[in-house]
């Protein structure tokens, strides 16, 4: 499992309703796509959920590399970059992925963490993993995901919420879309 995301910072004053038509419209784009487990349509909206800014950030989690380049390389990609210029693209290898008891998800928490110097790899990733499930298991959870960064030193664990909830520390995001051919495919659990 590979996880991907990237964020596009928006004006104060952005309509964010044009974020918004652009999901709809390209969304069915993905319903199918080879290797792609899941992406999140993702918003953040200034003053909203104690967002501090318009922002635009899917999130993905990828089964395979040749799906995420695909999309990053054959052209798919390219369509965003001509709207909004080329946004950095952070990429993290999978430590965990569990599913929850939800179905339809409204919100996604992404927390990004260091992982500290002298740190104890493997207590450290099997406490990513732990947390994973923590969360997973909650009350009205859809599914989380631990993945690190082993260029930055950087945790990343991510989580969809039927309802926004306080049992997610981290940035809110809105889910406008689900798209999800490869979910039953996303390895679950430990990835090591």
């Amino acid at each position: 499992m590979h996880a991907m995301q990237y964020e596009m910072t928006l004006p104060a004053d952005y309509d964010m309703g044009v974020i918004r038509a652009r999901v709809a419209r390209v969304s069915p784009l993905l319903e199918d796509w080879e290797g792609l487990g899941l992406k999140t349509y993702l918003v953040r909206e200034r003053g909203v959920h104690g967002s501090p800014v318009n922002q635009y950030a899917p999130f993905y989690l990828w089964n395979t590399v040749e799906g995420m380049n695909r999309f990053l390389w054959g052209g798919a990609f390219q369509g965003l970059v001509d709207d909004f210029g080329r946004p950095a693209v952070r990429q993290w290898t999978g430590l965990a992925h569990a599913e929850g008891t939800g179905t339809r998800p409204a919100f996604a928490v992404r927390r990004r963490l260091p992982v500290p110097a002298g740190a104890e790899l493997t207590a450290l990733m099997e406490d990513a993993v732990a947390e994973t499930e923590r969360l997973a298991a909650r009350d009205g959870a859809v599914l989380a995901a631990a993945a690190v960064d082993a260029h930055r030193w950087e945790l990343v664990h991510f989580s969809l919420w039927e309802q926004e909830t306080p049992e997610a520390d981290g940035d809110v995001y809105e889910v406008l879309h689900l798209s999800a051919p490869g979910l039953d495919r996303l390895p679950r659990g430990r990835q090591w």
